[in-house]
C-alpha cells in the first residue's frame, strides 16, 4: 500500500508542477508585447488552422469540431471566438461539402501573415525562456515524455 500512495503522490506532484509551470509561463508570455492586436488564444486558434494547413498528414480547412481538439476552450466559447476572427478577416468558412451542418475552418492571408509575424516573436520568446531553464537534452526529454502522455490519453479515448 505504501508504494501505491508515493507513487500516487509522485503522480500528483508531477502533475501539479507541470500545471503551475503552464500556467506561470503563459501569464509570462500573454503579458509580452507580441501579439499584434491578438489575443494569446486568438494566436492558438490562428496557429492551430496554420499547423493543420502545414501537416503532411491533413488536408485542407479544419473543422471546427477539430479545432476544438487543439484548442483550450469549450465548443461555445471557441464558436464565438472563431466568428470574431472571420469578421475580422483572419479566418475563412466556408460549407462542408460532405456535411451541411459542418463548415470548414482556414486562415485568409491577412490571417496567415499575422500569424506568421506573431509566431516570429513568440517562437523566439518560448526558445529563449526554455533554453534559459533547460539543456538541449532536458528539453527532447521534456517533449518525449508530453508526446507520451498525449499518445497515452489519445489511446484511453
Amino acid at each position: 500500500m505504501t508504494a501505491t500512495r508515493s507513487s500516487t503522490t509522485r503522480a500528483i506532484a508531477a502533475w501539479e508542477a507541470t500545471m503551475t509551470s503552464h500556467a506561470i509561463w503563459m501569464r509570462i508570455f500573454g503579458e509580452q508585447d507580441v501579439w499584434e492586436g491578438l489575443s494569446p488564444r486568438e494566436y492558438d486558434v490562428l496557429y492551430t488552422l496554420a499547423k493543420n494547413a502545414r501537416s503532411a498528414t491533413t488536408t485542407g480547412p479544419m473543422r471546427l469540431n477539430d479545432l476544438s481538439r487543439s484548442v483550450l476552450l469549450s465548443q461555445p466559447a471557441l464558436s464565438r471566438m472563431v466568428e470574431r476572427l472571420v469578421t475580422r478577416g483572419l479566418v475563412s468558412r466556408c460549407a462542408d461539402p460532405a456535411d451541411a451542418r459542418a463548415s470548414h475552418l482556414s486562415l485568409t492571408p491577412q490571417g496567415e501573415a499575422l500569424q506568421r509575424s506573431v509566431g516570429k516573436s513568440h517562437g523566439t520568446a518560448v526558445a529563449q525562456a526554455m533554453s534559459g531553464a533547460l539543456s538541449d537534452d532536458e528539453i527532447a526529454t521534456l517533449e518525449a515524455l508530453h508526446l507520451k502522455l498525449i499518445t497515452h490519453a489519445q489511446e484511453e479515448k
